[in-house]
């Protein structure tokens, strides 16, 4: 059973990853990388202390606790736990998987990327629940399937990501709705 699921799984890899085009290649890069997303993480921080001015100390730690919970239960504890390897580094798939550049660590089960950025767009979707949300949601879809593109992670890595994610969003908002239910009531007003 578990064979035969990493099969489709690696099989669904190169499927993705064989949707490559020259043009893309740069684009899909971009996208993968975190620090072209800063300029969008300080518009979020601006948004949030413009709204809740002084009271905006409770959503910036609940930022830190939100990102520590997903990136720490893909990278503390499922890549070394599991120690699957990246598509391109496993012998068997190495030579068909469209590269763009680099591969990484070793391990790639679960995906980082897809944890931290699912988690932000869940966590700003539980909260605010607007368009801009939506599309936060949308943002981290494409940033999660840009790892499959680029070469470095299996779509099991991305739904695993995915899922630590959106845990580690509710359980972060459900927190912030116990500690700081007065900020949070001033945020849904406001919206």
């Amino acid at each position: 059973m578990l064979e035969s699921l990493i099969e489709f799984d690696q099989q669904l890899f190169l499927w993705l990853n064989g949707f490559h085009a020259d043009w893309l290649d740069p684009i899909m890069l971009f996208i993968t990388k975190r620090n072209p997303w800063i300029p969008l993480y300080a518009l979020i921080l601006f948004f949030v202390i413009k709204q809740l001015r002084w009271q905006s100390w409770s959503m910036l730690i609940a930022f830190a606790v939100l990102i520590t919970l997903a990136d720490q239960a893909a990278s503390g504890f499922f890549k070394p736990f599991f120690e699957r390897l990246r598509p391109c580094h496993e012998p068997s798939i190495q030579a068909m998987v469209h590269m763009v550049k680099g591969c990484g660590g070793k391990f790639g089960f679960a995906s980082s990327h897809a944890s931290n950025t699912i988690a932000l767009a869940t966590f700003l979707w539980l909260i605010y629940r607007n368009v801009y949300a939506k599309m936060m949601i949308v943002w981290a879809i494409v940033v999660s399937y840009s790892r499959i593109y680029v070469g470095v992670h299996y779509p099991g890595d991305i739904i695993m990501g995915a899922i630590l994610g959106i845990l580690a969003a509710i359980i972060t908002y459900n927190l912030y709705k116990r500690i700081f239910p007065n900020h949070l009531e001033k945020i849904h007003s406001i919206v």
